[in-house]
């Protein structure tokens, strides 16, 4: 199975120079609870964000060059990473970014955990369109808002029809 993880403001907003555009740190429990003991896929800006490789996780870099942590595995193409889902139908890999990865597995993702935030943020990369008609909506639960999360948001989990 193939997934997609991410949160977006009110316009599809998803980065900002390679960060994300706001602190929310219930949509970072969220992340680290729904991507544990799970496999991550992730293009290497997005993978170099975190620093170092996400502990309880297999860590999927797509990249053709780079140098990357032991431990880490690299694919080299979209194909490449396509054959290894492929192989392992039972699990479930969850792409966490970048916008180009998203893009070109669009046609091929099965589930899509989004928080929706309720707000409208500064950036610079933007989610690639979803074509919602495709998916069913399981679930809609409100995050917590308080001192520390400040925005009001919403994660949402799609399933393909």
């Amino acid at each position: 199975m193939l997934s997609f993880i991410w949160a977006e403001d009110k316009n599809g907003l998803i980065g900002a120079n390679g960060t994300l555009p706001w602190h929310l740190p219930d949509d970072m429990k969220f992340f680290k609870k729904t991507t544990t003991g799970n496999p991550i896929i992730a293009g290497a800006r997005t993978f170099h964000s975190f620093k170092r490789p996400l502990p309880n996780r297999q860590n999927i870099v797509l990249s053709k060059h780079g140098s990357f942590p032991d431990g880490v595995l690299v694919i080299s193409s979209i194909d490449q990473l396509c054959e290894l889902v492929d192989q392992y139908p039972g699990k479930n890999y969850i792409v966490v970014g970048g916008a180009s990865i998203f893009e070109q597995l669009m046609d091929r993702v099965d589930r899509l955990y989004r928080t929706k935030i309720d707000h409208v943020f500064q950036g610079d990369t933007y989610m690639p369109k979803v074509d919602y008609t495709a998916f069913k909506q399981i679930q809609s639960l409100p995050g917590i808002v308080d001192d520390k999360n400040r925005y009001p948001h919403t994660f949402e989990l799609f399933e393909r029809r």
